[in-house]
């Protein structure tokens, strides 16, 4: 069966296209917004070649089909006519598919998902590369005052520096708004001026202060560099803000007047009120885990490490995403991936341990095959294939993951850039950390793997 069949398959088992409200994809999975949830055939679905999983979580209809989720999701678009949100289209399939309101975790879960899913190779890519720039640098393979260093960092950083412009066009996506204004707010909250009255604060308190409309309103002062919270949130109102003036904006004036009155509202709302509250949104979650370690890092490592592997199997791991970037922009470090990491290995160690309980030889090749994608970061073949078949096999991954975490929290164990959570990602941690995040590597791997043995009989 080709993919193209695949997803026709997909389409007609979710209750056809106008069952479809909005369709999105992560790393390893497509995920629907439906009308009707109860029009989906799950056990016809699980059945289509080349789908590994499928589940209903987080009013999501969630469809595992690994790593080439991308080639499977362009197929689906162009099933489904999926289209930007402009298109009048988009906007019928918007208008006839209103249900009740979302419950506020649930929305949560949509929108990190949705817009941090299809940055993920980008902030994962150039932090692969700082990983190893940092480790290189450790080692002294290069000097750390070098060009080569200065270069190489540029290409690795720059992702992370302007991390606005990212979640701002996915964002947009997400939010069914115009992507080059949700930019441009974007460029409103990183526009040297601000940046550089930032950074100037830092020193001296009372050098810039920027005040508008005859100097009686005030502009607060942020570097949004590497913020999350701030454009989602900016986007989120830009959104309401195009729909609200498009729609009493007469047509003559639409196209240069519902633009310019939308960037102007949206971009003062982002720089005095959405900006701010979200840059201390961003402060509070990231004291909040921070608050945990504080009180025991062990305490804290077993609770990150036990519902990881939860997380991921319900898609509500992209959740500690903005978490772990916002560690990266206060204070330059993060000790949650480092946790996933653990969780990612505990999850192949226990899948691993099941090719010797399996008796088919097709079975067993699909566990190698999803203990080696686990291996190198990618588990839902692992945990949809096969730990939720076997679930002896999934507690004894979520035991392994929090002693690791656990470990690793006691030591200290950090990372210095976000990268993918895979066996080629130790390289990173070389320095003062790297002989425990090897040694955690050991005892997630091994504990899981020898819990997953004996807790699980034969089949």
């Amino acid at each position: 069966m080709s993919k193209q069949e695949s997803i026709k398959k997909i389409i007609a088992n979710i209750g056809g296209k106008e069952n479809i409200k909005n369709a999105w994809h992560c790393m390893t999975r497509l995920r629907f917004d439906l009308v009707d949830q109860t029009m989906v055939n799950w056990d016809e679905i699980k059945k289509i070649t080349g789908v590994i999983g499928a589940q209903f979580q987080s009013d999501q209809c969630q469809i595992v089909v690994g790593t080439q989720v991308k080639v499977y999701f362009d197929i689906l678009a162009d099933e489904i006519g999926l289209q930007t949100p402009e298109n009048d289209q988009a906007k019928q399939l918007s208008k006839e598919s209103v249900k009740e309101r979302k419950g506020i975790v649930s929305l949560f879960m949509d929108t990190v998902s949705g817009v941090f899913g299809p940055i993920v190779p980008a902030i994962a890519g150039a932090g692969m590369i700082k990983g190893l720039l940092a480790g290189l640098i450790a080692l002294k393979v290069v000097p750390k005052t070098s060009d080569t260093v200065i270069i190489i960092d540029l290409i690795a950083s720059g992702v992370f520096y302007f991390l606005p412009f990212f979640l701002a066009v996915s964002a947009a996506k997400i939010f069914k708004t115009n992507e080059y204004l949700a930019a441009a707010i974007a460029a409103c909250l990183m526009y040297p001026t601000l940046i550089d009255a930032a950074k100037l604060l830092v020193t001296n308190p009372d050098a810039a202060s920027f005040y508008y409309f005859l100097d009686m309103i005030p502009i607060s002062i942020f570097n949004y560099a590497g913020s999350v919270i701030p454009i989602i949130f900016s986007v989120l109102a830009l959104s309401y803000i195009y729909r609200f003036v498009d729609k009493i904006m007469p047509n003559v004036l639409k196209t240069v007047f519902t633009p310019t009155v939308t960037l102007f509202i949206a971009g003062l709302l982002a720089l005095t009120l959405i900006g701010p509250i979200g840059i201390y949104l961003g402060k509070l979650l990231a004291l909040f885990i921070r608050s945990l370690f504080d009180v025991s890092a062990v305490f804290a490592g077993a609770i990150v490490g036990a519902i990881r592997p939860v997380a991921i199997l319900t898609g509500m791991h992209h959740a500690m995403t903005p978490i772990a970037l916002q560690n990266f922009a206060e204070l330059g470090y993060d000790m949650l991936m480092p946790m996933m990491f653990m969780a990612n290995m505990a999850i192949a160690g226990a899948t691993a341990a099941m090719y010797f309980k399996a008796k088919n030889k097709q079975e067993k090749t699909v566990i190698v095959s999803a203990a080696v994608s686990a291996l190198l970061g990618i588990t839902e073949p692992a945990l949809f294939g096969v730990l939720t078949k076997y679930k002896k096999a999934f507690i004894a991954a979520t035991a392994g993951s929090a002693i690791a975490s656990a470990f690793i929290a006691l030591f200290g164990v950090r990372l210095y850039g976000y990268i993918l959570s895979s066996i080629f990602s130790l390289p990173a941690y070389i320095g003062p950390y790297f002989i425990f995040a090897i040694l955690g590597v050991l005892i997630s791997i091994c504990s899981s793997f020898i819990m997953a043995y004996i807790f699980v009989g034969k089949k």
